[in-house]
């Protein structure tokens, strides 16, 4: 298995949480440094993990750092990803990729001149419950894919975040932050996108902080808060995506495969796992499928561990940039009033086969 590959994390907020659940003490990795705005959050995560040094990112180096995880706000994944890549590391971030196209092309550009490798969350696709529907798809069990609906609702995450104003900033609103997990799990399942149409709105110019210190503060809604689109990717189907902060419940399933011969309906792809059921044409009720492809007990930093594992990680930037140029031409398109072609393209990532945690701990 060789030495535990090291990884320096920068920004250890809300979402690192959940990354040091997989990876702190994994037999895979070293968490060998740690930087934040707050000095005090980098000491007290230090104070819990003997293996890292608080260090600026320029000093990563000295703790053999490899790979750094960028866990900051949207508005600073470029400039953290520029840096980590200029000092020579490798880099796997939350997503998006970056706030803008222009940034996330740079990033990646930097990235190949280097000889680096970049990944991106959402990792969530890789669980058993995206990965189950794709080789059940890919087994023709639906026949030909035709079309697709996929659909995020929410009143809003200042309903149970502290801080949640770079939600309803730029780099933020609900298609940046939501969308790459619907759109990811349909290029795993339908293929790449070609071409987009966008319409968007924003209801409110202001939210209230419902929870913790800031309880009542009023913050801005700088972006669109309730985004409808068509994707038709490369392979002809048609996808429909809704994504919206102000929405309180809906009954649609998060998102529903249509081929000729019956429809899947797949579990929510903020998930790691969850059922997959089939209705086949001429039946008269859902039927499960049962857990075929994935990994099994998966949580946030597996798309990291499948970067350290895999000659072609498949939380990619590339699936990352790809995902961004739909989601920001959505935007684009809601704006002008007219249907965008993709200036990218991707690969349909490698399938996950059936991984137990065991074997995927163990590389």
């Amino acid at each position: 298995m060789g030495d535990p590959h090291r990884v320096g994390i920068v920004g250890v907020g809300y979402i690192s949480q959940a990354y040091l659940r997989t990876l702190a003490g994994h037999p895979r990795v070293t968490i060998a440094a740690v930087t934040d705005l707050d000095p005090a959050r980098s000491a007290a995560l230090v104070a819990e993990l003997p293996s890292a040094r608080a260090l600026p990112l320029e000093s990563f180096r000295e703790t053999g750092v490899e790979t750094v995880l960028n866990l900051t706000i949207p508005a600073a994944h470029a400039s953290v990803a520029l840096g980590a890549i200029g000092h020579g590391f490798h880099v796997y971030g939350e997503k998006p990729l970056a706030a803008s196209l222009a940034d996330a092309s740079t990033i990646l550009e930097s990235a190949a001149a280097a000889g680096l490798t970049v990944g991106c969350a959402p990792d969530t696709v890789l669980g058993t419950g995206i990965q189950t529907a794709r080789a059940f798809i890919d087994g023709g069990g639906v026949g030909r894919p035709v079309a697709a609906s996929a659909v995020m609702v929410t009143p809003g995450h200042e309903r149970w975040h502290p801080n949640p104003d770079f939600y309803y900033q730029p780099g933020g609103g609900p298609l940046l932050d939501m969308g790459p997990y619907y759109l990811s799990a349909l290029v795993h399942l339908l293929g790449p996108i070609q071409s987009v149409t966008g319409a968007a709105s924003r209801p409110r110019d202001a939210r209230a902080i419902q929870t913790g210190p800031r309880a009542g503060e009023r913050i801005p809604v700088e972006v669109p808060t309730h985004i409808s689109g068509v994707l038709e990717h490369a392979g002809g189907a048609l996808s429909t995506i809704t994504t919206s902060f102000e929405a309180v419940r809906t009954t649609a399933a998060p998102i529903e495969i249509h081929g000729e011969t019956g429809t899947l309906a797949v579990p929510d792809p903020n998930r790691f796992d969850g059922e997959v059921r089939v209705f086949p044409l001429g039946a008269s009720e859902w039927q499960p499928i049962p857990i075929a492809a994935g990994y099994v007990d998966a949580a946030r930093g597996i798309g990291l561990i499948d970067q350290i594992n895999e000659s072609s990680p498949r939380a990619s930037g590339a699936l990352a940039l790809h995902v961004l140029d739909a989601m920001t031409a959505l935007l684009r398109s809601a704006e002008e009033g007219r249907r965008i072609d993709l200036s990218t393209t991707v690969e349909r990532p490698d399938p996950v086969p059936l991984l137990t945690a065991d074997e995927w701990s163990a590389g």
